[in-house]
């Protein structure tokens, strides 16, 4: 591929150590050059509105103010066409779900080989779309129960911390009777029978990030 452009890619990782290892199997690609690197949400889209990158490497694990799927929604804002792939864990359905909503074209996973991870890359900045198996039958499962509103989304972080249905209802200023609510539709769109699987599952399928 001597002489022909190279095309750049923003890699974005909260780890260095994952973020340096990231960047330099793109650059030892001869068809690819690091143009950037970020490692919250925010950094992001601040490098992608200054370098434009022809692919944008997205962890969706980002600790901080904004989340990888809130940065992914940023850039699709900023351009539509933006091509993102993102990385993810196999147990992440609700972020992997609204990354699939927000515009991402490719999903990166934990384990996967660098031939593999490199061919996503290419596949994607050609136009295509890269769904490994994994998360293609996660996906599938996802139904529209499973999701969470934004309201339901709050009430269940707050059960993560521990609250009861009385600091909940404090803390977002609505009445008890109301989040008892929340927490049933809650119960019944995770599948589970009390607070304590409901926090669990809110960690294990990404709805809620520690």
């Amino acid at each position: 591929m001597r002489g022909k452009k190279r095309f750049s890619v923003l890699v974005v990782e909260s780890n260095p150590i994952m973020r340096l290892g990231f960047a330099a199997m793109v650059e030892n690609q001869p068809d690819m050059i690091v143009c950037a690197e970020a490692s919250s949400g925010d950094e992001a889209v601040r490098l992608f509105c200054e370098h434009r990158p022809d692919l944008t490497l997205l962890d969706l694990r980002l600790p901080g103010g904004m989340s990888g799927v809130q940065a992914l929604r940023a850039i699709r804002e900023l351009d539509p066409e933006a091509r993102c792939i993102v990385m993810t864990g196999y147990q992440g359905d609700a972020d992997n779900h609204q990354a699939m909503k927000a515009g991402a074209l490719g999903y990166i996973v934990d384990g996967m080989s660098v031939e593999t991870m490199v061919e996503a890359l290419r596949r994607v900045h050609g136009g295509s779309r890269f769904l490994p198996a994994q998360v293609a039958r996660r996906l599938e499962a996802w139904t529209p129960n499973s999701d969470l509103s934004p309201r339901e989304r709050e009430v269940l972080s707050l059960i993560v911390q521990g609250k009861s249905n009385r600091e909940i209802a404090d803390a977002l200023k609505i009445a008890e009777a109301t989040v008892k609510s929340h927490v049933g539709v809650i119960f019944v769109r995770l599948g589970v029978a009390h607070r304590t699987q409901a926090a669990i599952a809110a960690l294990r399928q990404g709805f809620v990030h520690l």
